[in-house]
């Protein structure tokens, strides 16, 4: 599968779960997901309902984070803003946190759940992982929730990480990764990128 087609692949599937979390999906979304990771279900009833429902990160990297004081935090693949919102609660007068995807559906859902929570020190944005719309080292602490394995310019994802974050800046990411390499028919299927 070429590059492009792949991208789109993940646009279009990521997107379905913003508009329709509650349909099946080939990967799992929404609070019952989050919870089985960890996230405090107290952490959950405090977020709208419109950043839990369509959830679809792959580990509990948010009660990781532990930012400098007046800190900017990059949420990298933020989708429905999960992630972001609950840092930004977490360090509400000290963090900036700025959320970046590339779902336009995602970044609607993340931005109405923004406003729900009347959280002030988060701003989400549209752009690709591989070109980020930061400053050189501008980022204290980064979280990276599940994207790698979904995006085929990892190289050039690592690049912007590096040029934006900080000299002595943190990056917490997560990532499923197999055991083993997939049988040839598993591998074939394309709904397998995202499970």
């Amino acid at each position: 599968m070429d590059s492009d087609r792949l991208r789109e692949q993940v646009r279009t599937a990521y997107s379905a779960a913003a508009v329709r979390p509650d349909a099946r999906h080939s990967f799992p979304v929404g609070r019952a997901f989050a919870e089985s990771l960890g996230y405090p279900p107290e952490w959950l009833d405090q977020t709208p309902s419109e950043a839990v429902e369509a959830f679809a990160g792959v580990s509990y990297v948010p009660g990781l984070v532990e930012p400098p004081a007046d800190g900017v935090v990059l949420d990298l693949g933020c989708g429905a803003g999960l992630d972001s919102l609950l840092i930004a609660r977490r360090f509400p007068e000290s963090v900036r946190v700025t959320g970046v995807d590339f779902s336009r559906p995602m970044l609607a859902r993340a931005r109405r759940a923004g406003s729900q929570s009347g959280i002030t020190n988060v701003l989400f944005c549209q752009a690709a992982a591989e070109r980020l719309p930061l400053a050189d080292s501008a980022v204290d602490a980064a979280i990276v929730n599940g994207i790698f394995n979904l995006n085929p310019a990892r190289s050039a994802i690592f690049r912007e990480l590096a040029r934006c974050m900080r000299p002595d800046g943190r990056l917490y990411g997560a990532e499923l990764i197999l055991r083993e390499p997939l049988p040839p028919d598993v591998k074939a299927d394309e709904d397998n990128w995202f499970a």
